[in-house]
């Protein structure tokens, strides 16, 4: 375990990565699952912070592996052995999400015992990875233990966490405390040492796969919206256009991901990949939510909510927004700032604010989530007929030609 040619031709994910991310799917749905049900139940500060907390925690742990197997998959027995272990610690963060929100939503304290074990078990099996990077390469020692070092000292602050028994507010401060000490260790390990050779067409492959994974609860949303409204009204224009509606936010979003050759930017630009790769968390955690807020929209046409139809719709626009918002920053951060990312930016918003009025002021649900799902096609629509000749000046002035959209 020496470390991969970060240079290597036609690098691509590993069928043990793309396995790696099915597991996600798990967490990613029980949690949206959750928050959509507090969300309906007007709990909007227990869906909240538990949906950041639990969706955190298994994002946070993917994108240690991922950058990890970009910089040292070797495909050996012991590497896919250890990736076993992980994967175990995810499933086991996904059976700790509904004790999460179950003792939030009882104002009690915040039951992340199973949470925090799953955690642990990742966070175990990565140790393992750095211990034998640090051991077997001269070259990136000093980066492993530091990886290594960090992430173990962190793991006596997760314990704590575990064993405590805190208030809500005492745990987010404990946890971002752990998250912190963790972050040394990359922040160290890749600026005051030689760093890891990670490889930026693989890296941004497997941010674009997880993204496609988190789509994919927008999807789990579009049916569950449209089987509310055909057991309600039956099949119909209406329901049609819905159906429509849903898939269609789902698949601009896809396509406004894929509008910059992230690669290729982070080729040129290595040193942005911190920024890059943590800033996603935000990314990740809003594509997901956005199914949540469709399935909060069918529990509205159900009549199983107790929030007026503004806010149904609010919890649609803001995890879009969100999105829409993050990925035009992401974009200007990578390459050079373009004044049109600001007008896309106020166009999303005003499309958002207008569903979310629209369902105030009594217009039907139905057509204010369409309405709200307008956002990121026009984006993608503007982009299209301006953007194209415009981000191809902005990777030639980086040096980069963007033959590809990966």
């Amino acid at each position: 375990m020496t470390g991969r040619d970060p240079h290597e031709e036609g690098r691509a994910a590993t069928s043990l990565e793309l396995f790696y991310d099915l597991v996600f799917v798990v967490a990613f749905s029980t949690a949206g699952t959750q928050v959509a049900h507090q969300l309906a139940e007007g709990h909007y500060q227990t869906a909240i912070f538990a949906y950041l907390l639990c969706t955190f925690a298994a994002i946070w742990a993917w994108i240690n592996f991922a950058w990890f197997a970009s910089a040292f998959d070797t495909d050996d027995w012991f590497f896919r052995v250890v990736t076993l272990v992980q994967m175990v610690g995810v499933a086991i963060i996904a059976l700790g999400i509904p004790p999460v929100f179950e003792s939030l939503a009882q104002h009690d304290h915040v039951d992340n015992r199973v949470l925090v074990i799953g955690y642990i078990v990742m966070r175990v099996g990565m140790v393992a990875q750095w211990v034998r990077v640090a051991v077997q390469s001269e070259l990136h020692r000093r980066s492993a233990l530091l990886y290594a070092g960090m992430t173990l000292v962190a793991q006596i602050g997760w314990v704590g966490v575990l064993i405590a028994d805190m208030s809500p507010l005492a745990t987010l401060f404990a946890m971002l405390a752990c998250v912190a000490v963790e972050l040394v260790g990359p922040f160290l390990g890749e600026r005051t040492t030689t760093g890891t050779p990670w490889h930026p067409h693989h890296i941004a492959e497997r941010y674009s796969l997880l993204t496609i994974i988190t789509l994919g609860e927008g999807v789990v949303g579009t049916v569950a919206v449209l089987g509310a409204v055909v057991e309600v009204e039956g099949w119909s224009v209406e329901t049609a256009v819905l159906g429509l509606a849903g898939m269609g936010v789902t698949f601009a979003m896809w396509w406004m991901y894929f509008i910059v050759p992230v690669g290729d930017a982070l080729q040129a630009h290595r040193e942005k990949s911190f920024g890059w790769g943590y800033g996603h968390i935000l990314i990740f955690m809003a594509a997901a939510a956005v199914g949540a807020g469709l399935h909060v929209a069918a529990l509205y046409i159900e009549h199983e909510t107790h929030i007026g139809p503004g806010a149904v719709v609010a919890t649609l626009a803001v995890p879009l927004g969100v999105y829409c918002l993050g990925l035009l920053a992401m974009y200007d951060y990578l390459l050079p700032f373009d004044p049109m990312s600001m007008v896309l930016a106020l166009g999303a918003v005003a499309v958002l604010a207008a569903g979310v009025w629209l369902a105030a002021t009594g217009v039907s649900v139905v057509f204010a989530v369409v309405v709200t799902a307008l956002a990121p096609v026009m984006i993608v629509v503007i982009d299209e007929i301006m953007g194209v000749p415009r981000r191809a000046e902005a990777l030639a002035a980086i040096g980069m030609r963007g033959t590809d959209r990966s």
